[in-house]
């Protein structure tokens, strides 16, 4: 096996390492939300800008279409794996850290809403930012993954563009 190759397994087997890190923590996190009794109750104000609160997401990202209801749910849940799927033909040919580790990213948060889907018909979101009473959409680390690996995606292509181009 080359460098290059082996290089790129390395890349792999630590893109599916964290995608699984981040599955199990957002797991974990949601049950610990779903047993909380001051979460059941309304929430709890941890600072003077972040609340923990319990949320229902029916909905796709930061709430939207969640006027839909559950009705859609099983079919965001397929779309979500057939998402997946695609990323891991992605990882699969990829052999660069950067890209393998935001795709991990991905992968791990759309696995940990299409549980929640599959589980409860509804996405658990409780982290709730706030400023002068404007409130962000309560997410979980699940989002947080996503967010943050289509961020490194991003910025990996752009890195990848500009050496190109000099």
């Amino acid at each position: 096996m080359t460098e290059s190759a082996s290089s790129g397994v390395r890349s792999r087997l630590l893109a599916l390492a964290l995608a699984m890190v981040l599955l199990m923590l957002d797991q974990v996190t949601k049950m610990m939300v779903l047993t909380s009794p001051a979460l059941a109750e309304g929430g709890v104000a941890v600072t003077s800008y972040f609340n923990l609160v319990l949320v229902w997401n029916p909905g796709v990202s930061f709430g939207m279409l969640r006027q839909l209801g559950t009705e859609l749910s099983g079919l965001i849940a397929v779309l979500t794996l057939l998402v997946v799927v695609i990323l891991l033909g992605w990882l699969w040919r990829t052999t660069e850290l950067l890209t393998a580790l935001g795709i991990g990213l991905v992968i791990g948060g759309a696995l940990g809403n299409v549980i929640d889907r599959w589980r409860f018909g509804a996405v658990v979101d409780f982290l709730d930012f706030h400023v002068a009473g404007w409130h962000w959409p309560a997410f979980n680390l699940a989002d947080s993954g996503i967010v943050v690996g289509a961020a490194v995606l991003l910025l990996d292509g752009l890195l990848a563009g500009r050496s190109r181009a000099t």
